[in-house]
């Protein structure tokens, strides 16, 4: 698919699935309630379970909500394009679907050059969860997005997501921060930017059960606690002994980008169980431990 075809789909009310950095989305034109509707209705999605739509710039970001706070243009600056979402009051333009009826919307600028050109192709902002079914795990390529939808979502593929998990996705209330979903853009150097201030979801991404492979996970601190029966150990300090054995990288974002690729892949292998090694309890780890806590739900 080319991106002139996918930015006609989009404009006509349609859905496509596209790379971001973070996953692949599942995108409509954010101001079409009845296209929204439809990657509700594909993915299973809860109406209380709000979308992040995706813009190419500031100036698109403005006609999406009604507020800029001169903090979301400093921490723009920094960050985007990035995976750092800006939930903020909404303009009566965005319908009430893609906020789950809250007066509030997220909204954030992929950096991936595909999803970007896609927008501005489009001339319209994107409205898209990741392309996967509802808790299901989040596709980083297009053959993880096939598998999920089959035919019935065009897929424009951009190869491997290099982030590999959600966005961070931030509250900016009163002149502060609230975090709402952790991400690989940590809050500590949102903090630096700007002072923290302490029914639907107010972001995404906030089920308890959620990014969930349907082999059971299990989170284990090391190869005395899994089970009997062999099945997959995923591990980044140690080995273990059992059939099939996986590395992932010590670097958390080399861990992150690799995470869901990995849990697609032994996800289709028909192992009674998958177990991860317990990850370090620090600030850069947050956000992949905060996706495997609701994975393993």
């Amino acid at each position: 698919m080319t991106i002139k075809e996918a930015a006609r789909i989009i404009r006509e009310g349609g859905v496509v699935a596209f790379p971001t950095e973070t996953v692949y989305g599942l995108g409509a034109n954010a101001l079409d309630a009845e296209a929204v509707k439809k990657v509700y209705e594909l993915k299973g999605r809860p109406a209380t379970s709000p979308l992040i739509v995706h813009v190419d710039s500031i100036e698109m970001a403005q006609q999406v909500v009604s507020e800029w706070p001169s903090l979301a243009s400093r921490l723009a600056e920094r960050w985007w394009p990035g995976p750092l979402s800006f939930v903020l009051p909404k303009q009566p333009s965005v319908p009430d679907i893609v906020t789950a009826g809250l007066p509030t919307v997220g909204v954030r600028m992929p950096n991936h050059p595909l999803g970007l050109e896609l927008i501005r192709e489009a001339g319209v902002p994107i409205a898209a969860p990741s392309a996967n079914k509802f808790t299901g795990l989040s596709p980083t390529t297009a053959e993880h997005v096939r598998a999920a939808f089959g035919d019935a979502v065009p897929v424009l593929d951009g190869g491997p997501c290099q982030v590999g998990i959600e966005s961070t996705v931030i509250s900016i209330a009163d002149g502060g921060l609230l975090l709402l979903r952790p991400g690989m853009i940590h809050f500590p150097d949102l903090e630096r930017v700007a002072a923290t201030t302490g029914a639907a979801h107010p972001a995404p991404g906030m089920h308890h059960r959620h990014y969930s492979p349907r082999t059971p996970l299990l989170v284990v601190s090391g190869p005395a606690e899994l089970p009997d029966d062999s099945g997959a150990y995923v591990w980044h300090t140690q080995s273990a002994d059992c059939e099939r054995v996986y590395q992932l990288p010590l670097d958390p974002d080399q861990y992150a980008a690799r995470l869901y690729a990995t849990l697609h892949d032994l996800d289709g292998a028909g192992l009674p169980w998958i177990a991860l090694e317990d990850l370090p309890a620090t600030a850069k780890w947050d956000a992949i431990r905060d996706r495997i806590s609701r994975a393993k739900a």
